[in-house]
């Protein structure tokens, strides 16, 4: 048949007929399309113009590439914790790409890379004749200039967030079709005037698929073989290049896929090279002898990879900082999608030294799985620069549904942080959130030493002010911790042993509505996002609020008052090694210093002798804190720190309600486990950071202006309250209490002598059950009688035939006070001369 020879001869024909014409390009195309136009009807110089249309340049874009996330060792070097990636990419430069790879991709894709001009006159010949036989466009010709193009615009594509759009550009980048091929043509050309033939291999070699998520010449010699692109040996590159053919049928993390590899590694790649003159016979003969044999290693692939460190929750929370804020992006989905392929290199605050110690201090006492839905979390926070050095709790991070499904001891919820940070919704605090009263009430110029009533009471709420939401109703009547009733008790020992009723009598004093505000100042704030309660429960600490929250205030505690908003990244580095903006931590005077100074004296106070002596690791470093425990008992805290740290420790119901004080767990109190977590772990730290004394507390916050208690007994309740208030105290009536005086006067008060201007004085009054006995001593027994007859007492030991003698002795003694009928014994002796 004579049908190909003409088809031959229409191919030369047409390329003589355009040799003439001034734009190459236009050469080149049409010599590779014109068979198909000649198929399809279409006139050359109508493909001539759509060449001419095409634009001329095309841009290498910045590739996707993974992001890597670091904590720090000890030594302040980066410690990988996860990568996160839609294509796993690590962008290398020409030196850290071994030769054999670049020769055996030019050799096997393109052997005259290094003469043409970015399109191969003679390969586009032999494939016009081929397409011309067929009658379509079944070869390209393309060289690695315009496979580059094409992996592009298929980049391009890929990172189009709408599905749509995205499917629509994979098309147009991909498609068998001569509009594809003039395209890919002119931009190749184009590209060789702005590049160098290095650039352009390089940046083909950074940005060709090696089948799956993998990406890249470096990630392809990770991944497959386990060393860097420039490490790769002859038979290992030969392998990979083979894979850029057909990168999921020949990927060789396939087992079934290896024979394919190896027979186009040996026969197609390898071949090409001697061919070439790339490699010699013994270096052909040597690597056709060596088997494909992967090495497959993992990479880091999201946060659960973070677990060895019992980092995963720190991780997940620096991913959750990237997507919500604005710092990143514009909004959420642009942010993650510039996270994912911006080959960042996050450089975190999390010190792996402190992680592992928190991790073990976990794993020590709290199971990851028992026989409820117990939770425990960790955080550290630096005062003065708000970064968290620590994260950790008592599950295994991971996101994966099927893993959750059948694994109790993972969790996609982090329990550390806000509900926007990680999915948990907090815990009530108990007394941890005592410190903001305590910072309101000297704030307010009341003192440590003020005396306050710490027993069980009926407080009327219409008593309590708020200048935020108004008033209150009705009545509440809190419990003290074990029912402790300690009477009067000054502030100071009100903090150490944290009694309830204390607290609430101090907030009577205040206003509500400025407690809240102080918690505020301290960075405190719900964690399912809505605003604090500021009910008068809430002085015992009833909002349900995350660990970091806890820690990062007691660190604006430690730090002279100052609050710093807590941070997880100190830097970020984009893939050309630039810096970009991160968020940063903003610092503010939350009380004053001298305020700050006192309460820590308070706090230290919980630790050395009060509430939280079980937390003390007394290891020389001096430490405050406050402990908490919820209703029920179902959460526990102890939050403190010293002047370099502040740590959270909660253990308690992640759901339910089951008592943490009454359970057995490891054979441990459940009540004591957060001392023991927060003891073994700060004297860990301690023994990094150190620590130094805390400043003295300001003498008139913690003693207060004295003034003198006024003398009231013998008063009746209303003058008594009328002579303490005109000296600057307030009175708490005791009650009736047996007394000889006056029924309803005044008998005593606690204290006395003296007190701190607005403390409250205890008054009791007499029920005027009590006699007082008189002195019958040296008196005629028969006289003595009828006075103690006429008190309202009993005498007895008056013999009957000595009515006449003396009294030498009586009990109860002169002066005490009896019950009215209790009996009087006289001692009596002789009568007295004369009588």
């Amino acid at each position: 048949m004579s049908a190909p020879k003409a088809s031959a001869g229409g191919v030369i024909g047409a390329v003589l007929g355009i040799v003439g014409m001034s734009v190459i390009a236009g050469v080149l195309v049409t010599a590779m399309v014109t068979p198909a136009l000649a198929v399809t009807g279409i006139a050359a110089n109508n493909s001539i113009g759509m060449f001419e249309n095409l634009p001329s340049y095309i841009k290498p874009d910045q590739l996707a590439e993974k992001t890597n996330i670091f904590a720090k060792d000890s030594a302040g070097n980066p410690v990988l914790l996860a990568s996160v990636f839609d294509q796993d990419r690590e962008e290398v430069g020409w030196d850290q790409i071994s030769q054999y790879v670049k020769d055996a991709v030019v050799a096997t894709e393109d052997p005259r890379f290094y003469q043409h001009g970015g399109v191969d006159i003679a390969s586009t010949l032999r494939a016009a004749v081929g397409n011309a036989a067929s009658g379509g466009v079944e070869s390209g010709a393309s060289t690695i200039s315009m496979q580059y193009v094409k992996n592009i615009l298929v980049q391009r594509a890929d990172a189009i967030t709408d599905p749509t759009q995205r499917d629509q550009a994979y098309e147009e980048a991909t498609q068998t079709s001569i509009d594809r091929k003039l395209k890919e043509m002119k931009l190749a050309i184009g590209l060789e005037k702005e590049f160098t033939k290095d650039q352009i291999l390089s940046g083909y070699l950074n940005i060709a698929s090696f089948g799956g998520r993998v990406y890249g010449i470096q990630s392809a010699a990770r991944y497959y073989y386990g060393v860097n692109a420039s490490d790769l040996t002859l038979a290992q590159a030969a392998s990979l290049v083979a894979i850029v053919n057909e990168p999921n049928g020949l990927r060789i993390d396939v087992p079934d896929n290896i024979p394919a590899n190896q027979a186009r590694r040996d026969k197609d790649v390898l071949a090409s090279m001697l061919r070439e003159n790339k490699i010699t016979q013994a270096q052909y003969d040597e690597a056709i002898a060596t088997p494909v044999t992967p090495a497959i290693t993992q990479p880091s692939t999201g946060c659960t990879t973070a677990n060895g460190l019992g980092a995963g929750f720190f991780c997940d929370y620096v991913l959750h900082i990237i997507q919500n804020d604005s710092v990143f992006g514009a909004d959420q989905d642009t942010r993650w999608e510039n996270f994912k392929r911006g080959g960042y290199q996050v450089y975190t605050t999390l010190d792996v030294d402190l992680q592992t110690q928190a991790t073990a201090a976990i794993q020590d006492y709290v199971p990851y799985n028992w026989d409820f839905d117990l939770g425990s979390s960790l955080v550290t926070v630096q005062p003065g620069t708000g970064k968290v050095l620590a994260m950790a709790q008592n599950k295994d991070f991971s996101a994966d549904p099927d893993v959750l499904a059948v694994t109790p001891s993972a969790s996609a919820v982090n329990y550390s942080t806000d509900f926007e940070y990680g999915g948990s919704t907090g815990f009530q605090v108990g007394s941890t959130y005592k410190i903001f009263t305590l910072a309101d009430w000297l704030t307010t110029g009341h003192s440590l030493n003020d005396v306050v009533n710490g027993n069980k009471t009926t407080f009327n709420l219409s008593n309590f002010r708020n200048s935020c939401n108004g008033g209150y109703g009705g009545t509440y009547s809190p419990a003290n911790d074990g029912g402790a009733a300690p009477g009067n008790i000054s502030v100071l020992s009100a903090t150490a042993q944290s009694v309830n009723n204390a607290f609430i009598a101090m907030a009577q004093k205040l206003d509500m509505c400025e407690i809240t505000k102080t918690a505020e100042a301290f960075g405190v704030h719900r964690a399912d996002g809505n605003p604090l309660d500021q009910n008068v429960a809430a002085i015992l600490g009833t909002n349900e609020i995350a660990p970091l929250t806890m820690a990062a205030a007691f660190a604006g505690v430690a730090n002279n008052g100052v609050y710093c908003t807590p941070i997880a990244i100190d830097s970020i580095t984009d893939s050309q090694g630039n810096g970009i903006e991160v968020p940063k931590s903003t610092c503010t005077q939350a009380v004053e210093p001298k305020v700050a100074a006192t309460m820590l004296y308070a706090l230290q106070g919980v630790i050395n002798n009060g509430t939280a002596t079980a937390s003390n690791p007394r290891d020389g470093i001096a430490h405050f804190g406050k402990t908490g425990t919820t209703d029920s008992e179902k959460d526990t805290w102890f939050v403190g720190g010293s002047s370099k740290l502040a740590t959270a420790v909660w253990v308690g119901n992640t759901v339910g309600t089951v008592s943490i004080r009454n359970s057995t767990i490891r054979g441990n109190s459940g009540g004591n486990l957060r001392h023991y977590i927060w003891k073994q772990y700060m004297t860990a730290a301690d023994g990094k950071y150190g620590g130094d004394d805390f400043p003295s507390p300001d003498s008139t916050l913690l003693n207060g202006v004295q003034v003198a208690i006024p003398n009231v007994v013998g008063m009746t309740i209303d003058a008594a309250k009328a002579a303490l208030a005109g000296a600057g105290f307030e009175m708490q009536d005791g009650g009736p209490i047996d007394s000889s005086a006056p029924a309803g006067t005044v008998v005593s008060t606690n204290p006395t002598g003296s007190a701190s201007r607005g403390s409250t004085i205890t008054v009791n009054t007499s029920n005027g059950t009590l006699v007082k006995v008189p002195n019958v001593v040296g008196q005629k027994a028969s006289d003595a009688a009828a006075q103690l007859i006429g008190a309202g007492l009993t005498p007895t030991g008056i013999p009957s035939n000595n009515q006449q003698g003396v009294v030498s002795a009586q009990n109860p003694p002169a002066d005490s006070e009896v019950p009215r009928g209790t009996a009087v014994a006289l001692t009596v002796g002789a009568a007295l001369p004369g009588r």
